[in-house]
């Protein structure tokens, strides 16, 4: 098992890694709409958030030495599900077929109150 990190994606807000390597997968942990060279939310709305999460899921992925096109699952934490629309959209810029298996669902709050967190499973 070895642990994954990088300066281009926001550093763990608590006791977890960005991302663990074991085998051929990558585990990612969740990320939310945080600008790494800032530390501060991504200004605008839910699409923004989701093009920040999904931005900061690629840069881990590529440090482990894989990439988006590789991602077998996703899961996709709405605080609203009023966005999920918005988020899809912008979700598939990001994923191209076969797309990834994913679950999308509403929680009651998210880190920081931010509107989505995606977390990703993939490949190397």
């Amino acid at each position: 098992m070895q642990a994954i990190h990088t300066e281009k994606a926001p550093k763990a807000i608590g006791p977890y890694s960005q991302a663990i390597k074991v085998g051929n997968l990558v585990f990612a942990s969740g990320q939310v709409p945080i600008v790494p060279a800032t530390g501060e939310f991504v200004e605008g709305g839910i699409k923004e958030q989701t093009r920040q999460s999904l931005t900061n899921a690629k840069a881990i992925l590529e440090e482990a030495g894989t990439s988006l096109s590789k991602v077998v699952k996703t899961t996709v934490y709405l605080s609203d599900m009023a966005n999920f629309a918005a988020m899809n959209e912008v979700y598939a810029e990001f994923f191209t077929q076969p797309y990834p298996a994913r679950s999308a669902v509403a929680v009651k709050t998210l880190p920081k109150n931010a509107l989505v967190e995606v977390e990703c499973i993939a490949e190397l």
